[in-house]
């Protein structure tokens, strides 16, 4: 049995045991729907960094300050299989290297795309982009909302979860790290 038509009864199953009537209208094409959203949410695992960056390297003198900031990202937590969403906001100082701007979406995509927890997301992503441009510095900031939190256990509607990692310039240069932060706090009109 292939991997969908697997999830697929799988999902028929879980249907059952909370009580639904899997032969209703509704419910007639939701196992397929379900396995083809699981190879969406899943794709990451299936995905490299050399792929996702296809060469988009480029030798430059730039040593200045680089940020995309507000990249909306979704993953899976882990722990109860519910999602979290939010915005993250990546830096990094060039080292002779830049990596083209729509590589950085790309690369937090791949990791979101996996069973997550926001804490390893945000490192994942930050040592992704040491890996191939081995910058001065990279500063990676995540804010995400977890369904986890707002829609059973504590259910708190209006929390955030906010995590970062920093390396080199953004860890050891206080300076760095508050305009990285002071840049991604403004917000446009």
């Amino acid at each position: 049995m292939d991997e969908t038509k697997k999830i697929e009864e799988l999902t028929r199953e879980l249907l059952g045991e909370i009580g639904e009537n899997i032969d209703r209208e509704g419910l007639l094409k939701t196992p397929t729907r379900v396995a083809k959203s699981w190879k969406f949410f899943s794709r990451g695992y299936t995905q490299n960094i050399h792929d996702i960056i296809n060469g988009a390297i480029f030798n430059e003198d730039a040593n200045d300050m680089v940020i995309v900031r507000d990249i909306e990202f979704f993953s899976l937590c882990e722990h109860h299989l519910l999602p979290f969403f939010g915005k993250a906001h990546v830096g990094y100082i060039p080292n002779g290297k830049v990596i083209g701007l729509s590589k950085i979406p790309r690369i937090i995509d791949m990791y979101a795309r996996r069973l997550q927890v926001q804490e390893r997301l945000t490192h994942q992503i930050a040592g992704a982009i040491k890996d191939v441009l081995d910058p001065k510095g990279v500063a990676v900031v995540m804010e995400g909302r977890h369904m986890c939190m707002q829609m059973r256990g504590v259910e708190k509607q209006n929390s955030f979860a906010s995590t970062s990692a920093m390396s080199g310039q953004f860890k050891s240069s206080a300076e760095t790290r508050s305009e990285f932060l002071s840049i991604i706090n403004r917000r446009s009109d």
